[in-house]
C-alpha cells in the first residue's frame, strides 16, 4: 500500500494474499473452525495491529476511531452468522482502498472514506469486509494459502514470535513477509466469496437501516476510479476487490428488492470525512490543495456539509498551528445552528494549544453536558483537566470514562500520566501494563506490573500484581504455541 511507512505496508501486502482465496476454489459458505482457530485468528490479528498501531499511517484519532468501529459493530450485529470482535480503525492513506485482517479488524483507507458521496456508500465497503470474516473466507484462505505457500506464513509466524519474544524487529519482518507476497498479490477473493461478501453485507446494511443502493452506488465510483487509473499503476479497492459485471448486476437486482431506506448520512459522517481529507495530506502542497477542496465545499454546499467543510478548515489550520484561523474557522461552522462534539472537540484542543486553560475547561465542561457519548470530547476534557493540573479531577473523570469504554488504550495512558503526577507510581505502572495489554504489548504489560511490584510491600497488592504477571506469562505461552503451529 503506497505512503505508508514500513509496518503497516507491510501487515497490508502481507494480509491480502495471505488472506486471499485463490481462485478456482468451488466450496463456499461458513468454513470449519479447523481450518484456522478464533483463538489463532486473534493471535495473528492482535500481534499485528500491535505492530500497526505504532506506524505513523494509523490514526488514533478517537473521532475516527470510534465512528469507524461502531459502524462496524452495529453492520455485524445484524449478521445471520454472529458477529465476532469487530475493530475498524483508518490509515492516512489516499489511495482508494480497504482490508480486513485475521481477528476481526478491518482497515479503510482515508482515501476511501473521502471519496464516498454518502455514508451508505462507506457502509457498503465496511459491510463487505466484515462478511469475508464472518463468513469465514480469511480463516479458509490463510489455511488455502498456506497449504500452496507456507514459507510466506512460517515467515510471518516467525516475526511474530519474535516480537512476543521482544527479541526481533516485527516491522521489518512483517515488511519482508509483504515483500515476498506481493509477487502472489493478483490471487484475491474467488468470484463465488466476492459475490457472497456482497450478499452478506448488502443484508447487513439493509438490516442495520443503510440505504442498500449505497452498495451499488459505490460500485459504480470505484469502476471510474478504477477506469480513469488503469496502467497508472495505482492499487485501488477493484484490484483487491475485482468487479464484475455480474457482481454489480446482482448487487443491483438485490437491492431492488430491497425495501429502500433514504440515503440520509449522519452528521459524524461528515465531519469524520473532512477531518480523513487533511489527514492524509499531512501537509505542504497536498495540504494547500485538500484546504482549497475544502473552501470549494463551503462556497457550494449548505447545511452540515458546509458546516463540516468549515470544520475541516479549522482541523487544517489548527495543523498548522494557525490557531486564530482555526477558531474563526470554527465560528463559521456553528453558523446556522450546526454543532457537533468533533466541533467541540477541536475548540477544547485550539484552546489548550493557545494556553488559555480556563477556557479549555469550560468548553469540556459544556461539551460533555452535551455529548457524553462521545469519546473525543472525553478525551479533550480530560487534556484540559491536566492541562490546568487538576491531575485528581482527571483520576475521577477517567473513572467514569474507563467504566463506559474500558477498550479504548488511550484512557488507560491519559490515567497513568495523572497518577504518576500525583506520586501514585505503583498505580501508574498497573495503568500502563493495561494499556499495552490492550494494544496488544504483552511483554511490554508484563515488565510494567513488575515494576509496580517492586513498588509495593503491602502483601496484597503483591499477590494480586502476582495473579496478572501470571495469567499474562500464561497468554503470551499460549500464543506462542499457536504459532508455533503457523511455523511449522
Amino acid at each position: 500500500m503506497a505512503g505508508a511507512a514500513l509496518a503497516v505496508a507491510g501487515l497490508c501486502l502481507a494480509s491480502r494474499p495471505a488472506m486471499a482465496q485463490p481462485m478456482g476454489i468451488p466450496s463456499m459458505g461458513v468454513a470449519s473452525a479447523a481450518e484456522l482457530s478464533p483463538s489463532l485468528e486473534r493471535t495473528l490479528g492482535d500481534a499485528i495491529m500491535e505492530q500497526g498501531r505504532r506506524d505513523a499511517s494509523y490514526v488514533a484519532d478517537p473521532d475516527v476511531l470510534q465512528y469507524l468501529t461502531e459502524m462496524g459493530r452495529k453492520l455485524a450485529s445484524h449478521s445471520d452468522t454472529g458477529a465476532e470482535r469487530i475493530n475498524v480503525f483508518a490509515l492516512r492513506d489516499p489511495q482508494i482502498n480497504a482490508f480486513a485482517l485475521p481477528g476481526g479488524y478491518i482497515g479503510i483507507n482515508s482515501g476511501l472514506v473521502v471519496a464516498a458521496g454518502s455514508e451508505s456508500e462507506l457502509a457498503s465497503v465496511v459491510a463487505h469486509e466484515i462478511a469475508h470474516v464472518l463468513q469465514r473466507h480469511i480463516a479458509r484462505g490463510m489455511t488455502q494459502q498456506a497449504q500452496s505457500n507456507h514459507a510466506m506464513i512460517a515467515a510471518l509466524a516467525g516475526a511474530l514470535l519474535a516480537a512476543l519474544s521482544g527479541s526481533g524487529d516485527l516491522a521489518m519482518g512483517v515488511a519482508a513477509f509483504g515483500q515476498a507476497a506481493a509477487v502472489d498479490r493478483q490471487l484475491g477473493f474467488s468470484r463465488q466469496a466476492e459475490q457472497e461478501a456482497d450478499r452478506a453485507g448488502l443484508d447487513m446494511m439493509a438490516k442495520a437501516g443503510y440505504d442498500s443502493g449505497g452498495m451499488v452506488r459505490m460500485f459504480e465510483r470505484l469502476e471510474n476510479v478504477s477506469r480513469l487509473n488503469r496502467g497508472s499503476g495505482m492499487n485501488v479497492y477493484t484490484s483487491t476487490h475485482p468487479l464484475s459485471l455480474q457482481r454489480m448486476a446482482d448487487a443491483q437486482n438485490r437491492s431492488m428488492g430491497m425495501a429502500q431506506g433514504p440515503d440520509v448520512s449522519s452528521d459524524a459522517f461528515w465531519y469524520v470525512r473532512a477531518k480523513l481529507r487533511v489527514e492524509q495530506a499531512r501537509g505542504g502542497q497536498a495540504l494547500r490543495s485538500a484546504e482549497d477542496t475544502l473552501r470549494a465545499e463551503v462556497e457550494r454546499d449548505t447545511g452540515i456539509q458546509r458546516s463540516a467543510a468549515w470544520f475541516g478548515l479549522a482541523y487544517a489550520a489548527s495543523k498548522r498551528r494557525d490557531f486564530e484561523q482555526a477558531e474563526q474557522a470554527l465560528v463559521q461552522a456553528r453558523a446556522d445552528g450546526q454543532d457537533a462534539p468533533q466541533i467541540a472537540g477541536l475548540e477544547i484542543s485550539v484552546a489548550l494549544a493557545r494556553g488559555d486553560a480556563d477556557r479549555a475547561l469550560e468548553l469540556a465542561r459544556q461539551a460533555m453536558v452535551r455529548w457524553p457519548a462521545s469519546q473525543g470530547v472525553a478525551l479533550a476534557q480530560v487534556e484540559a483537566l491536566q492541562g490546568a493540573g487538576r491531575d485528581q479531577e482527571a483520576l475521577l473523570a477517567l473513572q467514569e470514562h474507563i467504566e463506559r469504554w474500558p477498550e479504548v488504550p488511550r484512557l488507560r495512558q491519559l490515567l497513568a500520566q495523572s497518577q504518576e503526577r500525583l506520586g501514585r507510581h505503583a498505580d501508574a505502572r498497573r495503568a500502563m501494563a493495561d494499556f499495552y495489554e490492550l494494544t496488544g504489548a504483552l511483554p511490554a504489560a508484563v515488565e510494567q506490573l513488575q515494576q509496580a511490584r517492586g513498588m509495593t510491600r503491602d502483601f496484597y497488592e503483591q499477590s494480586q500484581l502476582d495473579v496478572r504477571i501470571r495469567q499474562l506469562r500464561d497468554r503470551l505461552e499460549s500464543d506462542r504455541s499457536l504459532l508455533e503451529r503457523f511455523r511449522r
